[in-house]
């Protein structure tokens, strides 16, 4: 129980940090730069919100599980779609989102996180 006590602390505290950035980068840049790239700006601001609806909602514990379980999931197949979309149609993200190219601008974290939260979700849910 211990671990995965310590497992869920630190997705929550990774979910938080990427909350804080997500959300002050698609701030200054639907402020400031949103004519330069609006689909990839939009896109950080969805990816802002998602990262706070899922940092409060693992937070809340069981209290909150569908919510996390239904944020985790919109997450990965937002990091696939923005993904696959960022590849196919390079135009529409002339300035990267925190999803395009699968998180590639940071290191990839975007499309492990959820995959990691979802199997913990998961593992949580059995015990429960």
């Amino acid at each position: 129980m211990k671990v995965s006590m310590g497992i869920g602390r630190l997705l929550i505290a990774v979910y938080g940090v990427f909350a804080v950035s997500a959300t002050a980068r698609a701030s200054y840049q639907l402020v400031t730069e949103f004519d330069q790239a609006p689909v990839a700006y939009s896109l950080s601001a969805v990816s802002a919100v998602v990262y706070v609806i899922a940092t409060i909602a693992l937070a809340r514990g069981q209290k909150s599980m569908a919510l996390a379980k239904f944020a985790v999931a919109f997450e990965l197949i937002g990091v696939i779609v923005v993904g696959i979309l960022s590849l196919l149609l390079p135009e529409l993200f002339s300035h990267p989102s925190v999803w395009s190219g699968f998180g590639i601008g940071y290191a990839f974290i975007p499309m492990l996180l959820p995959i990691l939260g979802l199997i913990w979700l998961r593992r949580q849910s059995a015990r429960a």
